[in-house]
């Protein structure tokens, strides 16, 4: 601390510079690791002075609420700037820790503390809506607890199949096996593009796909059908011990950022004007995580699973381990 630094009460929970490098090199859930240093340094400096609330109760929950959210718009925007946080942030932040089963009252804390230490900022960029805006102008955002699992967000068969084919003749063909691979084997977008060649081997020889996700949690996926082609095109461009989709020149979370960002610039170009999903709510790369989840649910229960059984098996297979969570996915 600086000399001569005004800190106003006892701050020891602020993370130092080092705490955090140690905790962005340890932590494979990091991947745009200098875009969330940043936020986080930004963060600090706002801590440090913050005032309104309990400095030993309210402030350290509230940090590690917004420390868990610099992760998400690091890794998902790209974002470099806490000051231009806007409100798609909120929105899509609120689907992510849907999706992962957290509580209303969970997400509402998240919200509080995001607000808290926007309010914070001198000179923000944009003004942030109150939840009772953002769910007028945003159908996919709910925090009612019994309408956590009330959104449809699957893309039909008809828009995966046009990413797919738009992805094919874009610039980065890449694109379309890492969209193919999280329609079909149910992963998360930063599942997709940590794959490497011995991975992709290991998946062929045994029929099961290995992952690594959220917390250092693994799980084994049976390879669908499709996915065996995807993996044999994907090794075709690296050489063993090279990630699938990663060049040696390029940064993991670039190569999500440009997945996501195809998306983005192409969903509107593919609308089936079939879809189930309420008006308003587009397809994202989570999406296709949300398809998965249908469908390998129907086959469950086509095998005589019981409902509940079945939403435990998928819930193992999207890497959650929770049958409630399944609900979610299943816009139940």
């Amino acid at each position: 601390m600086k000399k001569g630094m005004l800190v106003i009460g006892n701050r020891g929970w602020i993370k130092t510079e080092r705490e955090i490098r140690v905790a962005i090199s340890t932590n494979e859930d990091v991947s745009n690791k200098g875009a969330y240093l940043n936020l986080m340094l930004q963060l600090n400096k706002i801590a440090r002075h913050a005032k309104g609330v309990s400095v030993n109760k309210t402030l350290p929950q509230y940090y590690n609420h917004m420390d868990l959210f610099c992760r998400f718009v690091a890794d998902n925007y790209n974002l470099k700037v806490l000051a231009n946080i806007q409100n798609k942030h909120l929105v899509d932040y609120v689907s992510e820790r849907q999706s992962e089963g957290k509580s209303a009252s969970t997400i509402k804390n998240d919200l509080a503390a995001i607000r808290y230490f926007h309010d914070q900022i001198p000179n923000p960029r944009y003004q942030l809506s109150s939840n009772q805006i953002l769910s007028e102008n945003y159908n996919e955002f709910h925090l009612e607890r019994r309408r956590f699992g009330g959104v449809d967000r699957r893309p039909t068969e008809l828009e995966y199949q046009a990413l797919v084919t738009l992805a094919q003749q874009s610039n980065s063909p890449s694109l379309a096996l890492i969209i193919m691979l999280c329609r079909e084997q149910g992963l998360r977008v930063h599942e997709a593009v940590r794959l490497s060649r011995v991975d992709a081997e290991k998946a062929l020889r045994e029929g099961f796909l290995t992952v690594k996700g959220k917390g250092g949690l693994i799980r084994q996926i049976p390879l669908q059908t499709q996915s065996f082609s995807v993996l044999q095109d994907a090794m075709q461009q690296v050489n063993r011990g090279e990630k699938l989709f990663v060049l040696r020149d390029q940064k993991a979370h670039q190569v999500i950022q440009r997945v996501q960002d195809f998306i983005r610039n192409n969903r509107q170009k593919v609308l089936d004007p079939l879809n189930t999903r309420p008006k308003g709510v587009e397809i994202t790369m989570h999406s296709f995580r949300h398809a998965y989840a249908k469908e390998q649910y129907e086959l469950f229960i086509e095998k005589g699973y019981t409902e509940g059984d079945a939403r435990l098996a998928v819930s193992k297979l999207i890497g959650h381990n929770r049958e409630d969570v399944t609900r979610i996915y299943l816009a139940e």
